[in-house]
């Protein structure tokens, strides 16, 4: 059953905690709350302010666990308090696993920082679970593949459009990788793991895949420098740099350009078109 009153205690509590720039959010002027508003709460978390204020004032449905799922990382909740979090509203909490998809605060903490620089955290499986502006903007809006289309592998070899912001040179490095990174996944989750699943679907669907699986190559890996060919502003190299996360085996992925580069400029240009900051690849 629902802990109507505990789980309003708990997302004041949580919510008041919480500074704008905690979350990447300006603060403004004339602030009179002591931490984030409702509102800016909602925006997080991807719902209506009525909705979540509902929550905060003891009525309102109970939160599916789709629902519940999003407060806890919009409200940038550790493991522990996201685990709490479902029980006040009823519901189980998801299974602890490393291919979770529940963003640490500490990553997230660190992208929320990032919003003039292309970055992003994904999943062992390639799945993109966080953005930011420029990041779509490079990659386009992650949010809108479904099923096993989330994995940037499973597109690589059944969507032709995945490979058109890298220059096709670079297509058999990267068919390379994705299959020995697929690999290596399996051998640690097992057969029955998502990741066997994954390469189960593809094996019928993509020649290429069977061809590379069969050949059980476990050690290529991408370079450091990444080549792109965007429809706006033409080639990018920029160096991504990877912060890992071993607890839910995710990745924080940020690229960056050589300032005074023609790739710096043409970040930059990019950054302007979408009207995002444009104070990219500034200097280590």
């Amino acid at each position: 059953m629902i802990d109507r009153a505990g789980l309003a205690s708990f997302l004041r509590q949580r919510r008041e905690a919480l500074q704008p720039e905690d979350v990447g959010m300006p603060r403004g002027q004339r602030r009179r709350t002591s931490g984030l508003r409702r509102e800016e709460v909602a925006v997080l978390c991807h719902m209506s302010t009525d909705y979540y204020s509902r929550l905060e004032q003891e009525r309102g449905p109970q939160p599916s666990e789709q629902m519940t799922a999003a407060i806890a990382q919009g409200l940038h909740l550790s493991l522990d308090e996201r685990d709490h979090l479902f029980r006040l509203a009823g519901h189980t909490p998801p299974t602890r696993a490393a291919a979770g998809e529940h963003v640490s605060p500490g990553l997230l903490r660190i992208l929320d920082r990032l919003e003039d620089t292309p970055a992003e955290v994904v999943s062992e499986l390639g799945e993109t679970l966080r953005q930011t502006p420029l990041a779509v903007a490079l990659f386009g809006d992650a949010s809108r593949h479904t099923g096993a289309a989330r994995s940037r592998g499973y597109r690589w070899f059944t969507d032709p459009d995945e490979r058109r912001l890298y220059p096709p040179e670079q297509h058999d490095l990267h068919s390379r990788v994705l299959v020995a990174n697929l690999r290596q996944v399996i051998a640690v989750r097992g057969p029955g793991s998502r990741a066997a699943r994954l390469a189960e679907l593809l094996l019928p669907r993509s020649e290429e895949f069977r061809t590379l699986w069969a050949v059980h190559d476990v050690g290529a890996r991408f370079d450091d420098l990444k080549v792109f060919t965007h429809p706006e502003v033409g080639r990018l190299e920029l160096t991504c740099q990877r912060l890992h996360d071993p607890e839910q085996s995710h990745m924080l992925l940020v690229y960056t350009a050589v300032p005074g580069s023609e790739s710096h400029e043409r970040l930059r240009l990019l950054a302007a078109v979408r009207g995002y900051p444009v104070t990219v690849g500034a200097p280590d």
